[in-house]
C-alpha cells in the first residue's frame, strides 16, 4: 500500500513572510529578523516532539521555509511535557524559561491558527500534558474515576 499525496486543506495558505508578520505581532518582537530567529527555534523544538500523520499534516499547512525547519528535526525518543519543552527550548537558546515560554506561546499560537481546530486537536492528543496552553488553548482533562 502506498501513501496517497495529501493536498493542503488550509484555506488560507501563508507565505513565510506573512507568517513572520503574524509572529512579530503576536510576540511583540522588534524586528522581522528576531521573529524569524524565534520561529525557527520553536519549530525545530516542536519538530523534535511530533511524529506520525500529525507531523506530516502540520508540515503541509506551514509555509515551505517553516516546514523545512520543522521536518528537518529527528523526533526525540521520549516526548517532553509542555514544561519540559519550555525548559529544553530555554536551554538550547540560552534564554530563561520565562522568555522561552513567551517565545513558544507566540509561535505556537500562530501555528494553531494555521493548523485549524481539527488538526490542532489531533496534535494535542499526541503530545503529553502541558502543550495546550502553549498553543493558546485551554488544557482540558478527562474526569478521573473515583478510587
Amino acid at each position: 500500500m502506498y501513501d496517497q499525496p495529501r493536498t493542503n486543506p488550509s484555506p488560507t495558505a501563508l507565505t513565510f513572510d506573512q507568517m513572520l508578520d503574524h509572529v512579530r505581532r503576536e510576540g511583540a518582537y522588534p524586528t522581522r529578523e528576531r521573529a524569524a530567529e524565534v520561529t525557527h527555534q520553536v519549530l525545530a523544538a516542536l519538530g523534535r516532539q511530533l511524529t506520525g500523520d500529525e507531523r506530516v499534516d502540520l508540515a503541509q499547512r506551514l509555509p515551505l521555509e517553516a516546514a523545512l525547519t520543522f521536518t528537518g528535526q529527528i523526533p526525540a525518543r521520549e516526548q517532553l511535557t509542555g514544561w519540559g519543552f519550555v525548559k529544553d527550548l530555554a536551554s538550547r537558546t540560552t534564554t530563561t524559561p520565562a522568555v522561552a515560554r513567551w517565545n513558544a506561546g507566540a509561535i505556537l499560537t500562530v501555528i494553531a491558527r494555521l493548523a485549524g481546530p481539527d488538526l490542532l486537536a489531533r496534535v494535542l492528543r499526541q503530545l503529553p500534558a502541558g502543550y495546550a496552553l502553549l498553543f493558546g488553548q485551554a488544557e482540558l482533562r478527562q474526569p478521573q474515576p473515583a478510587a
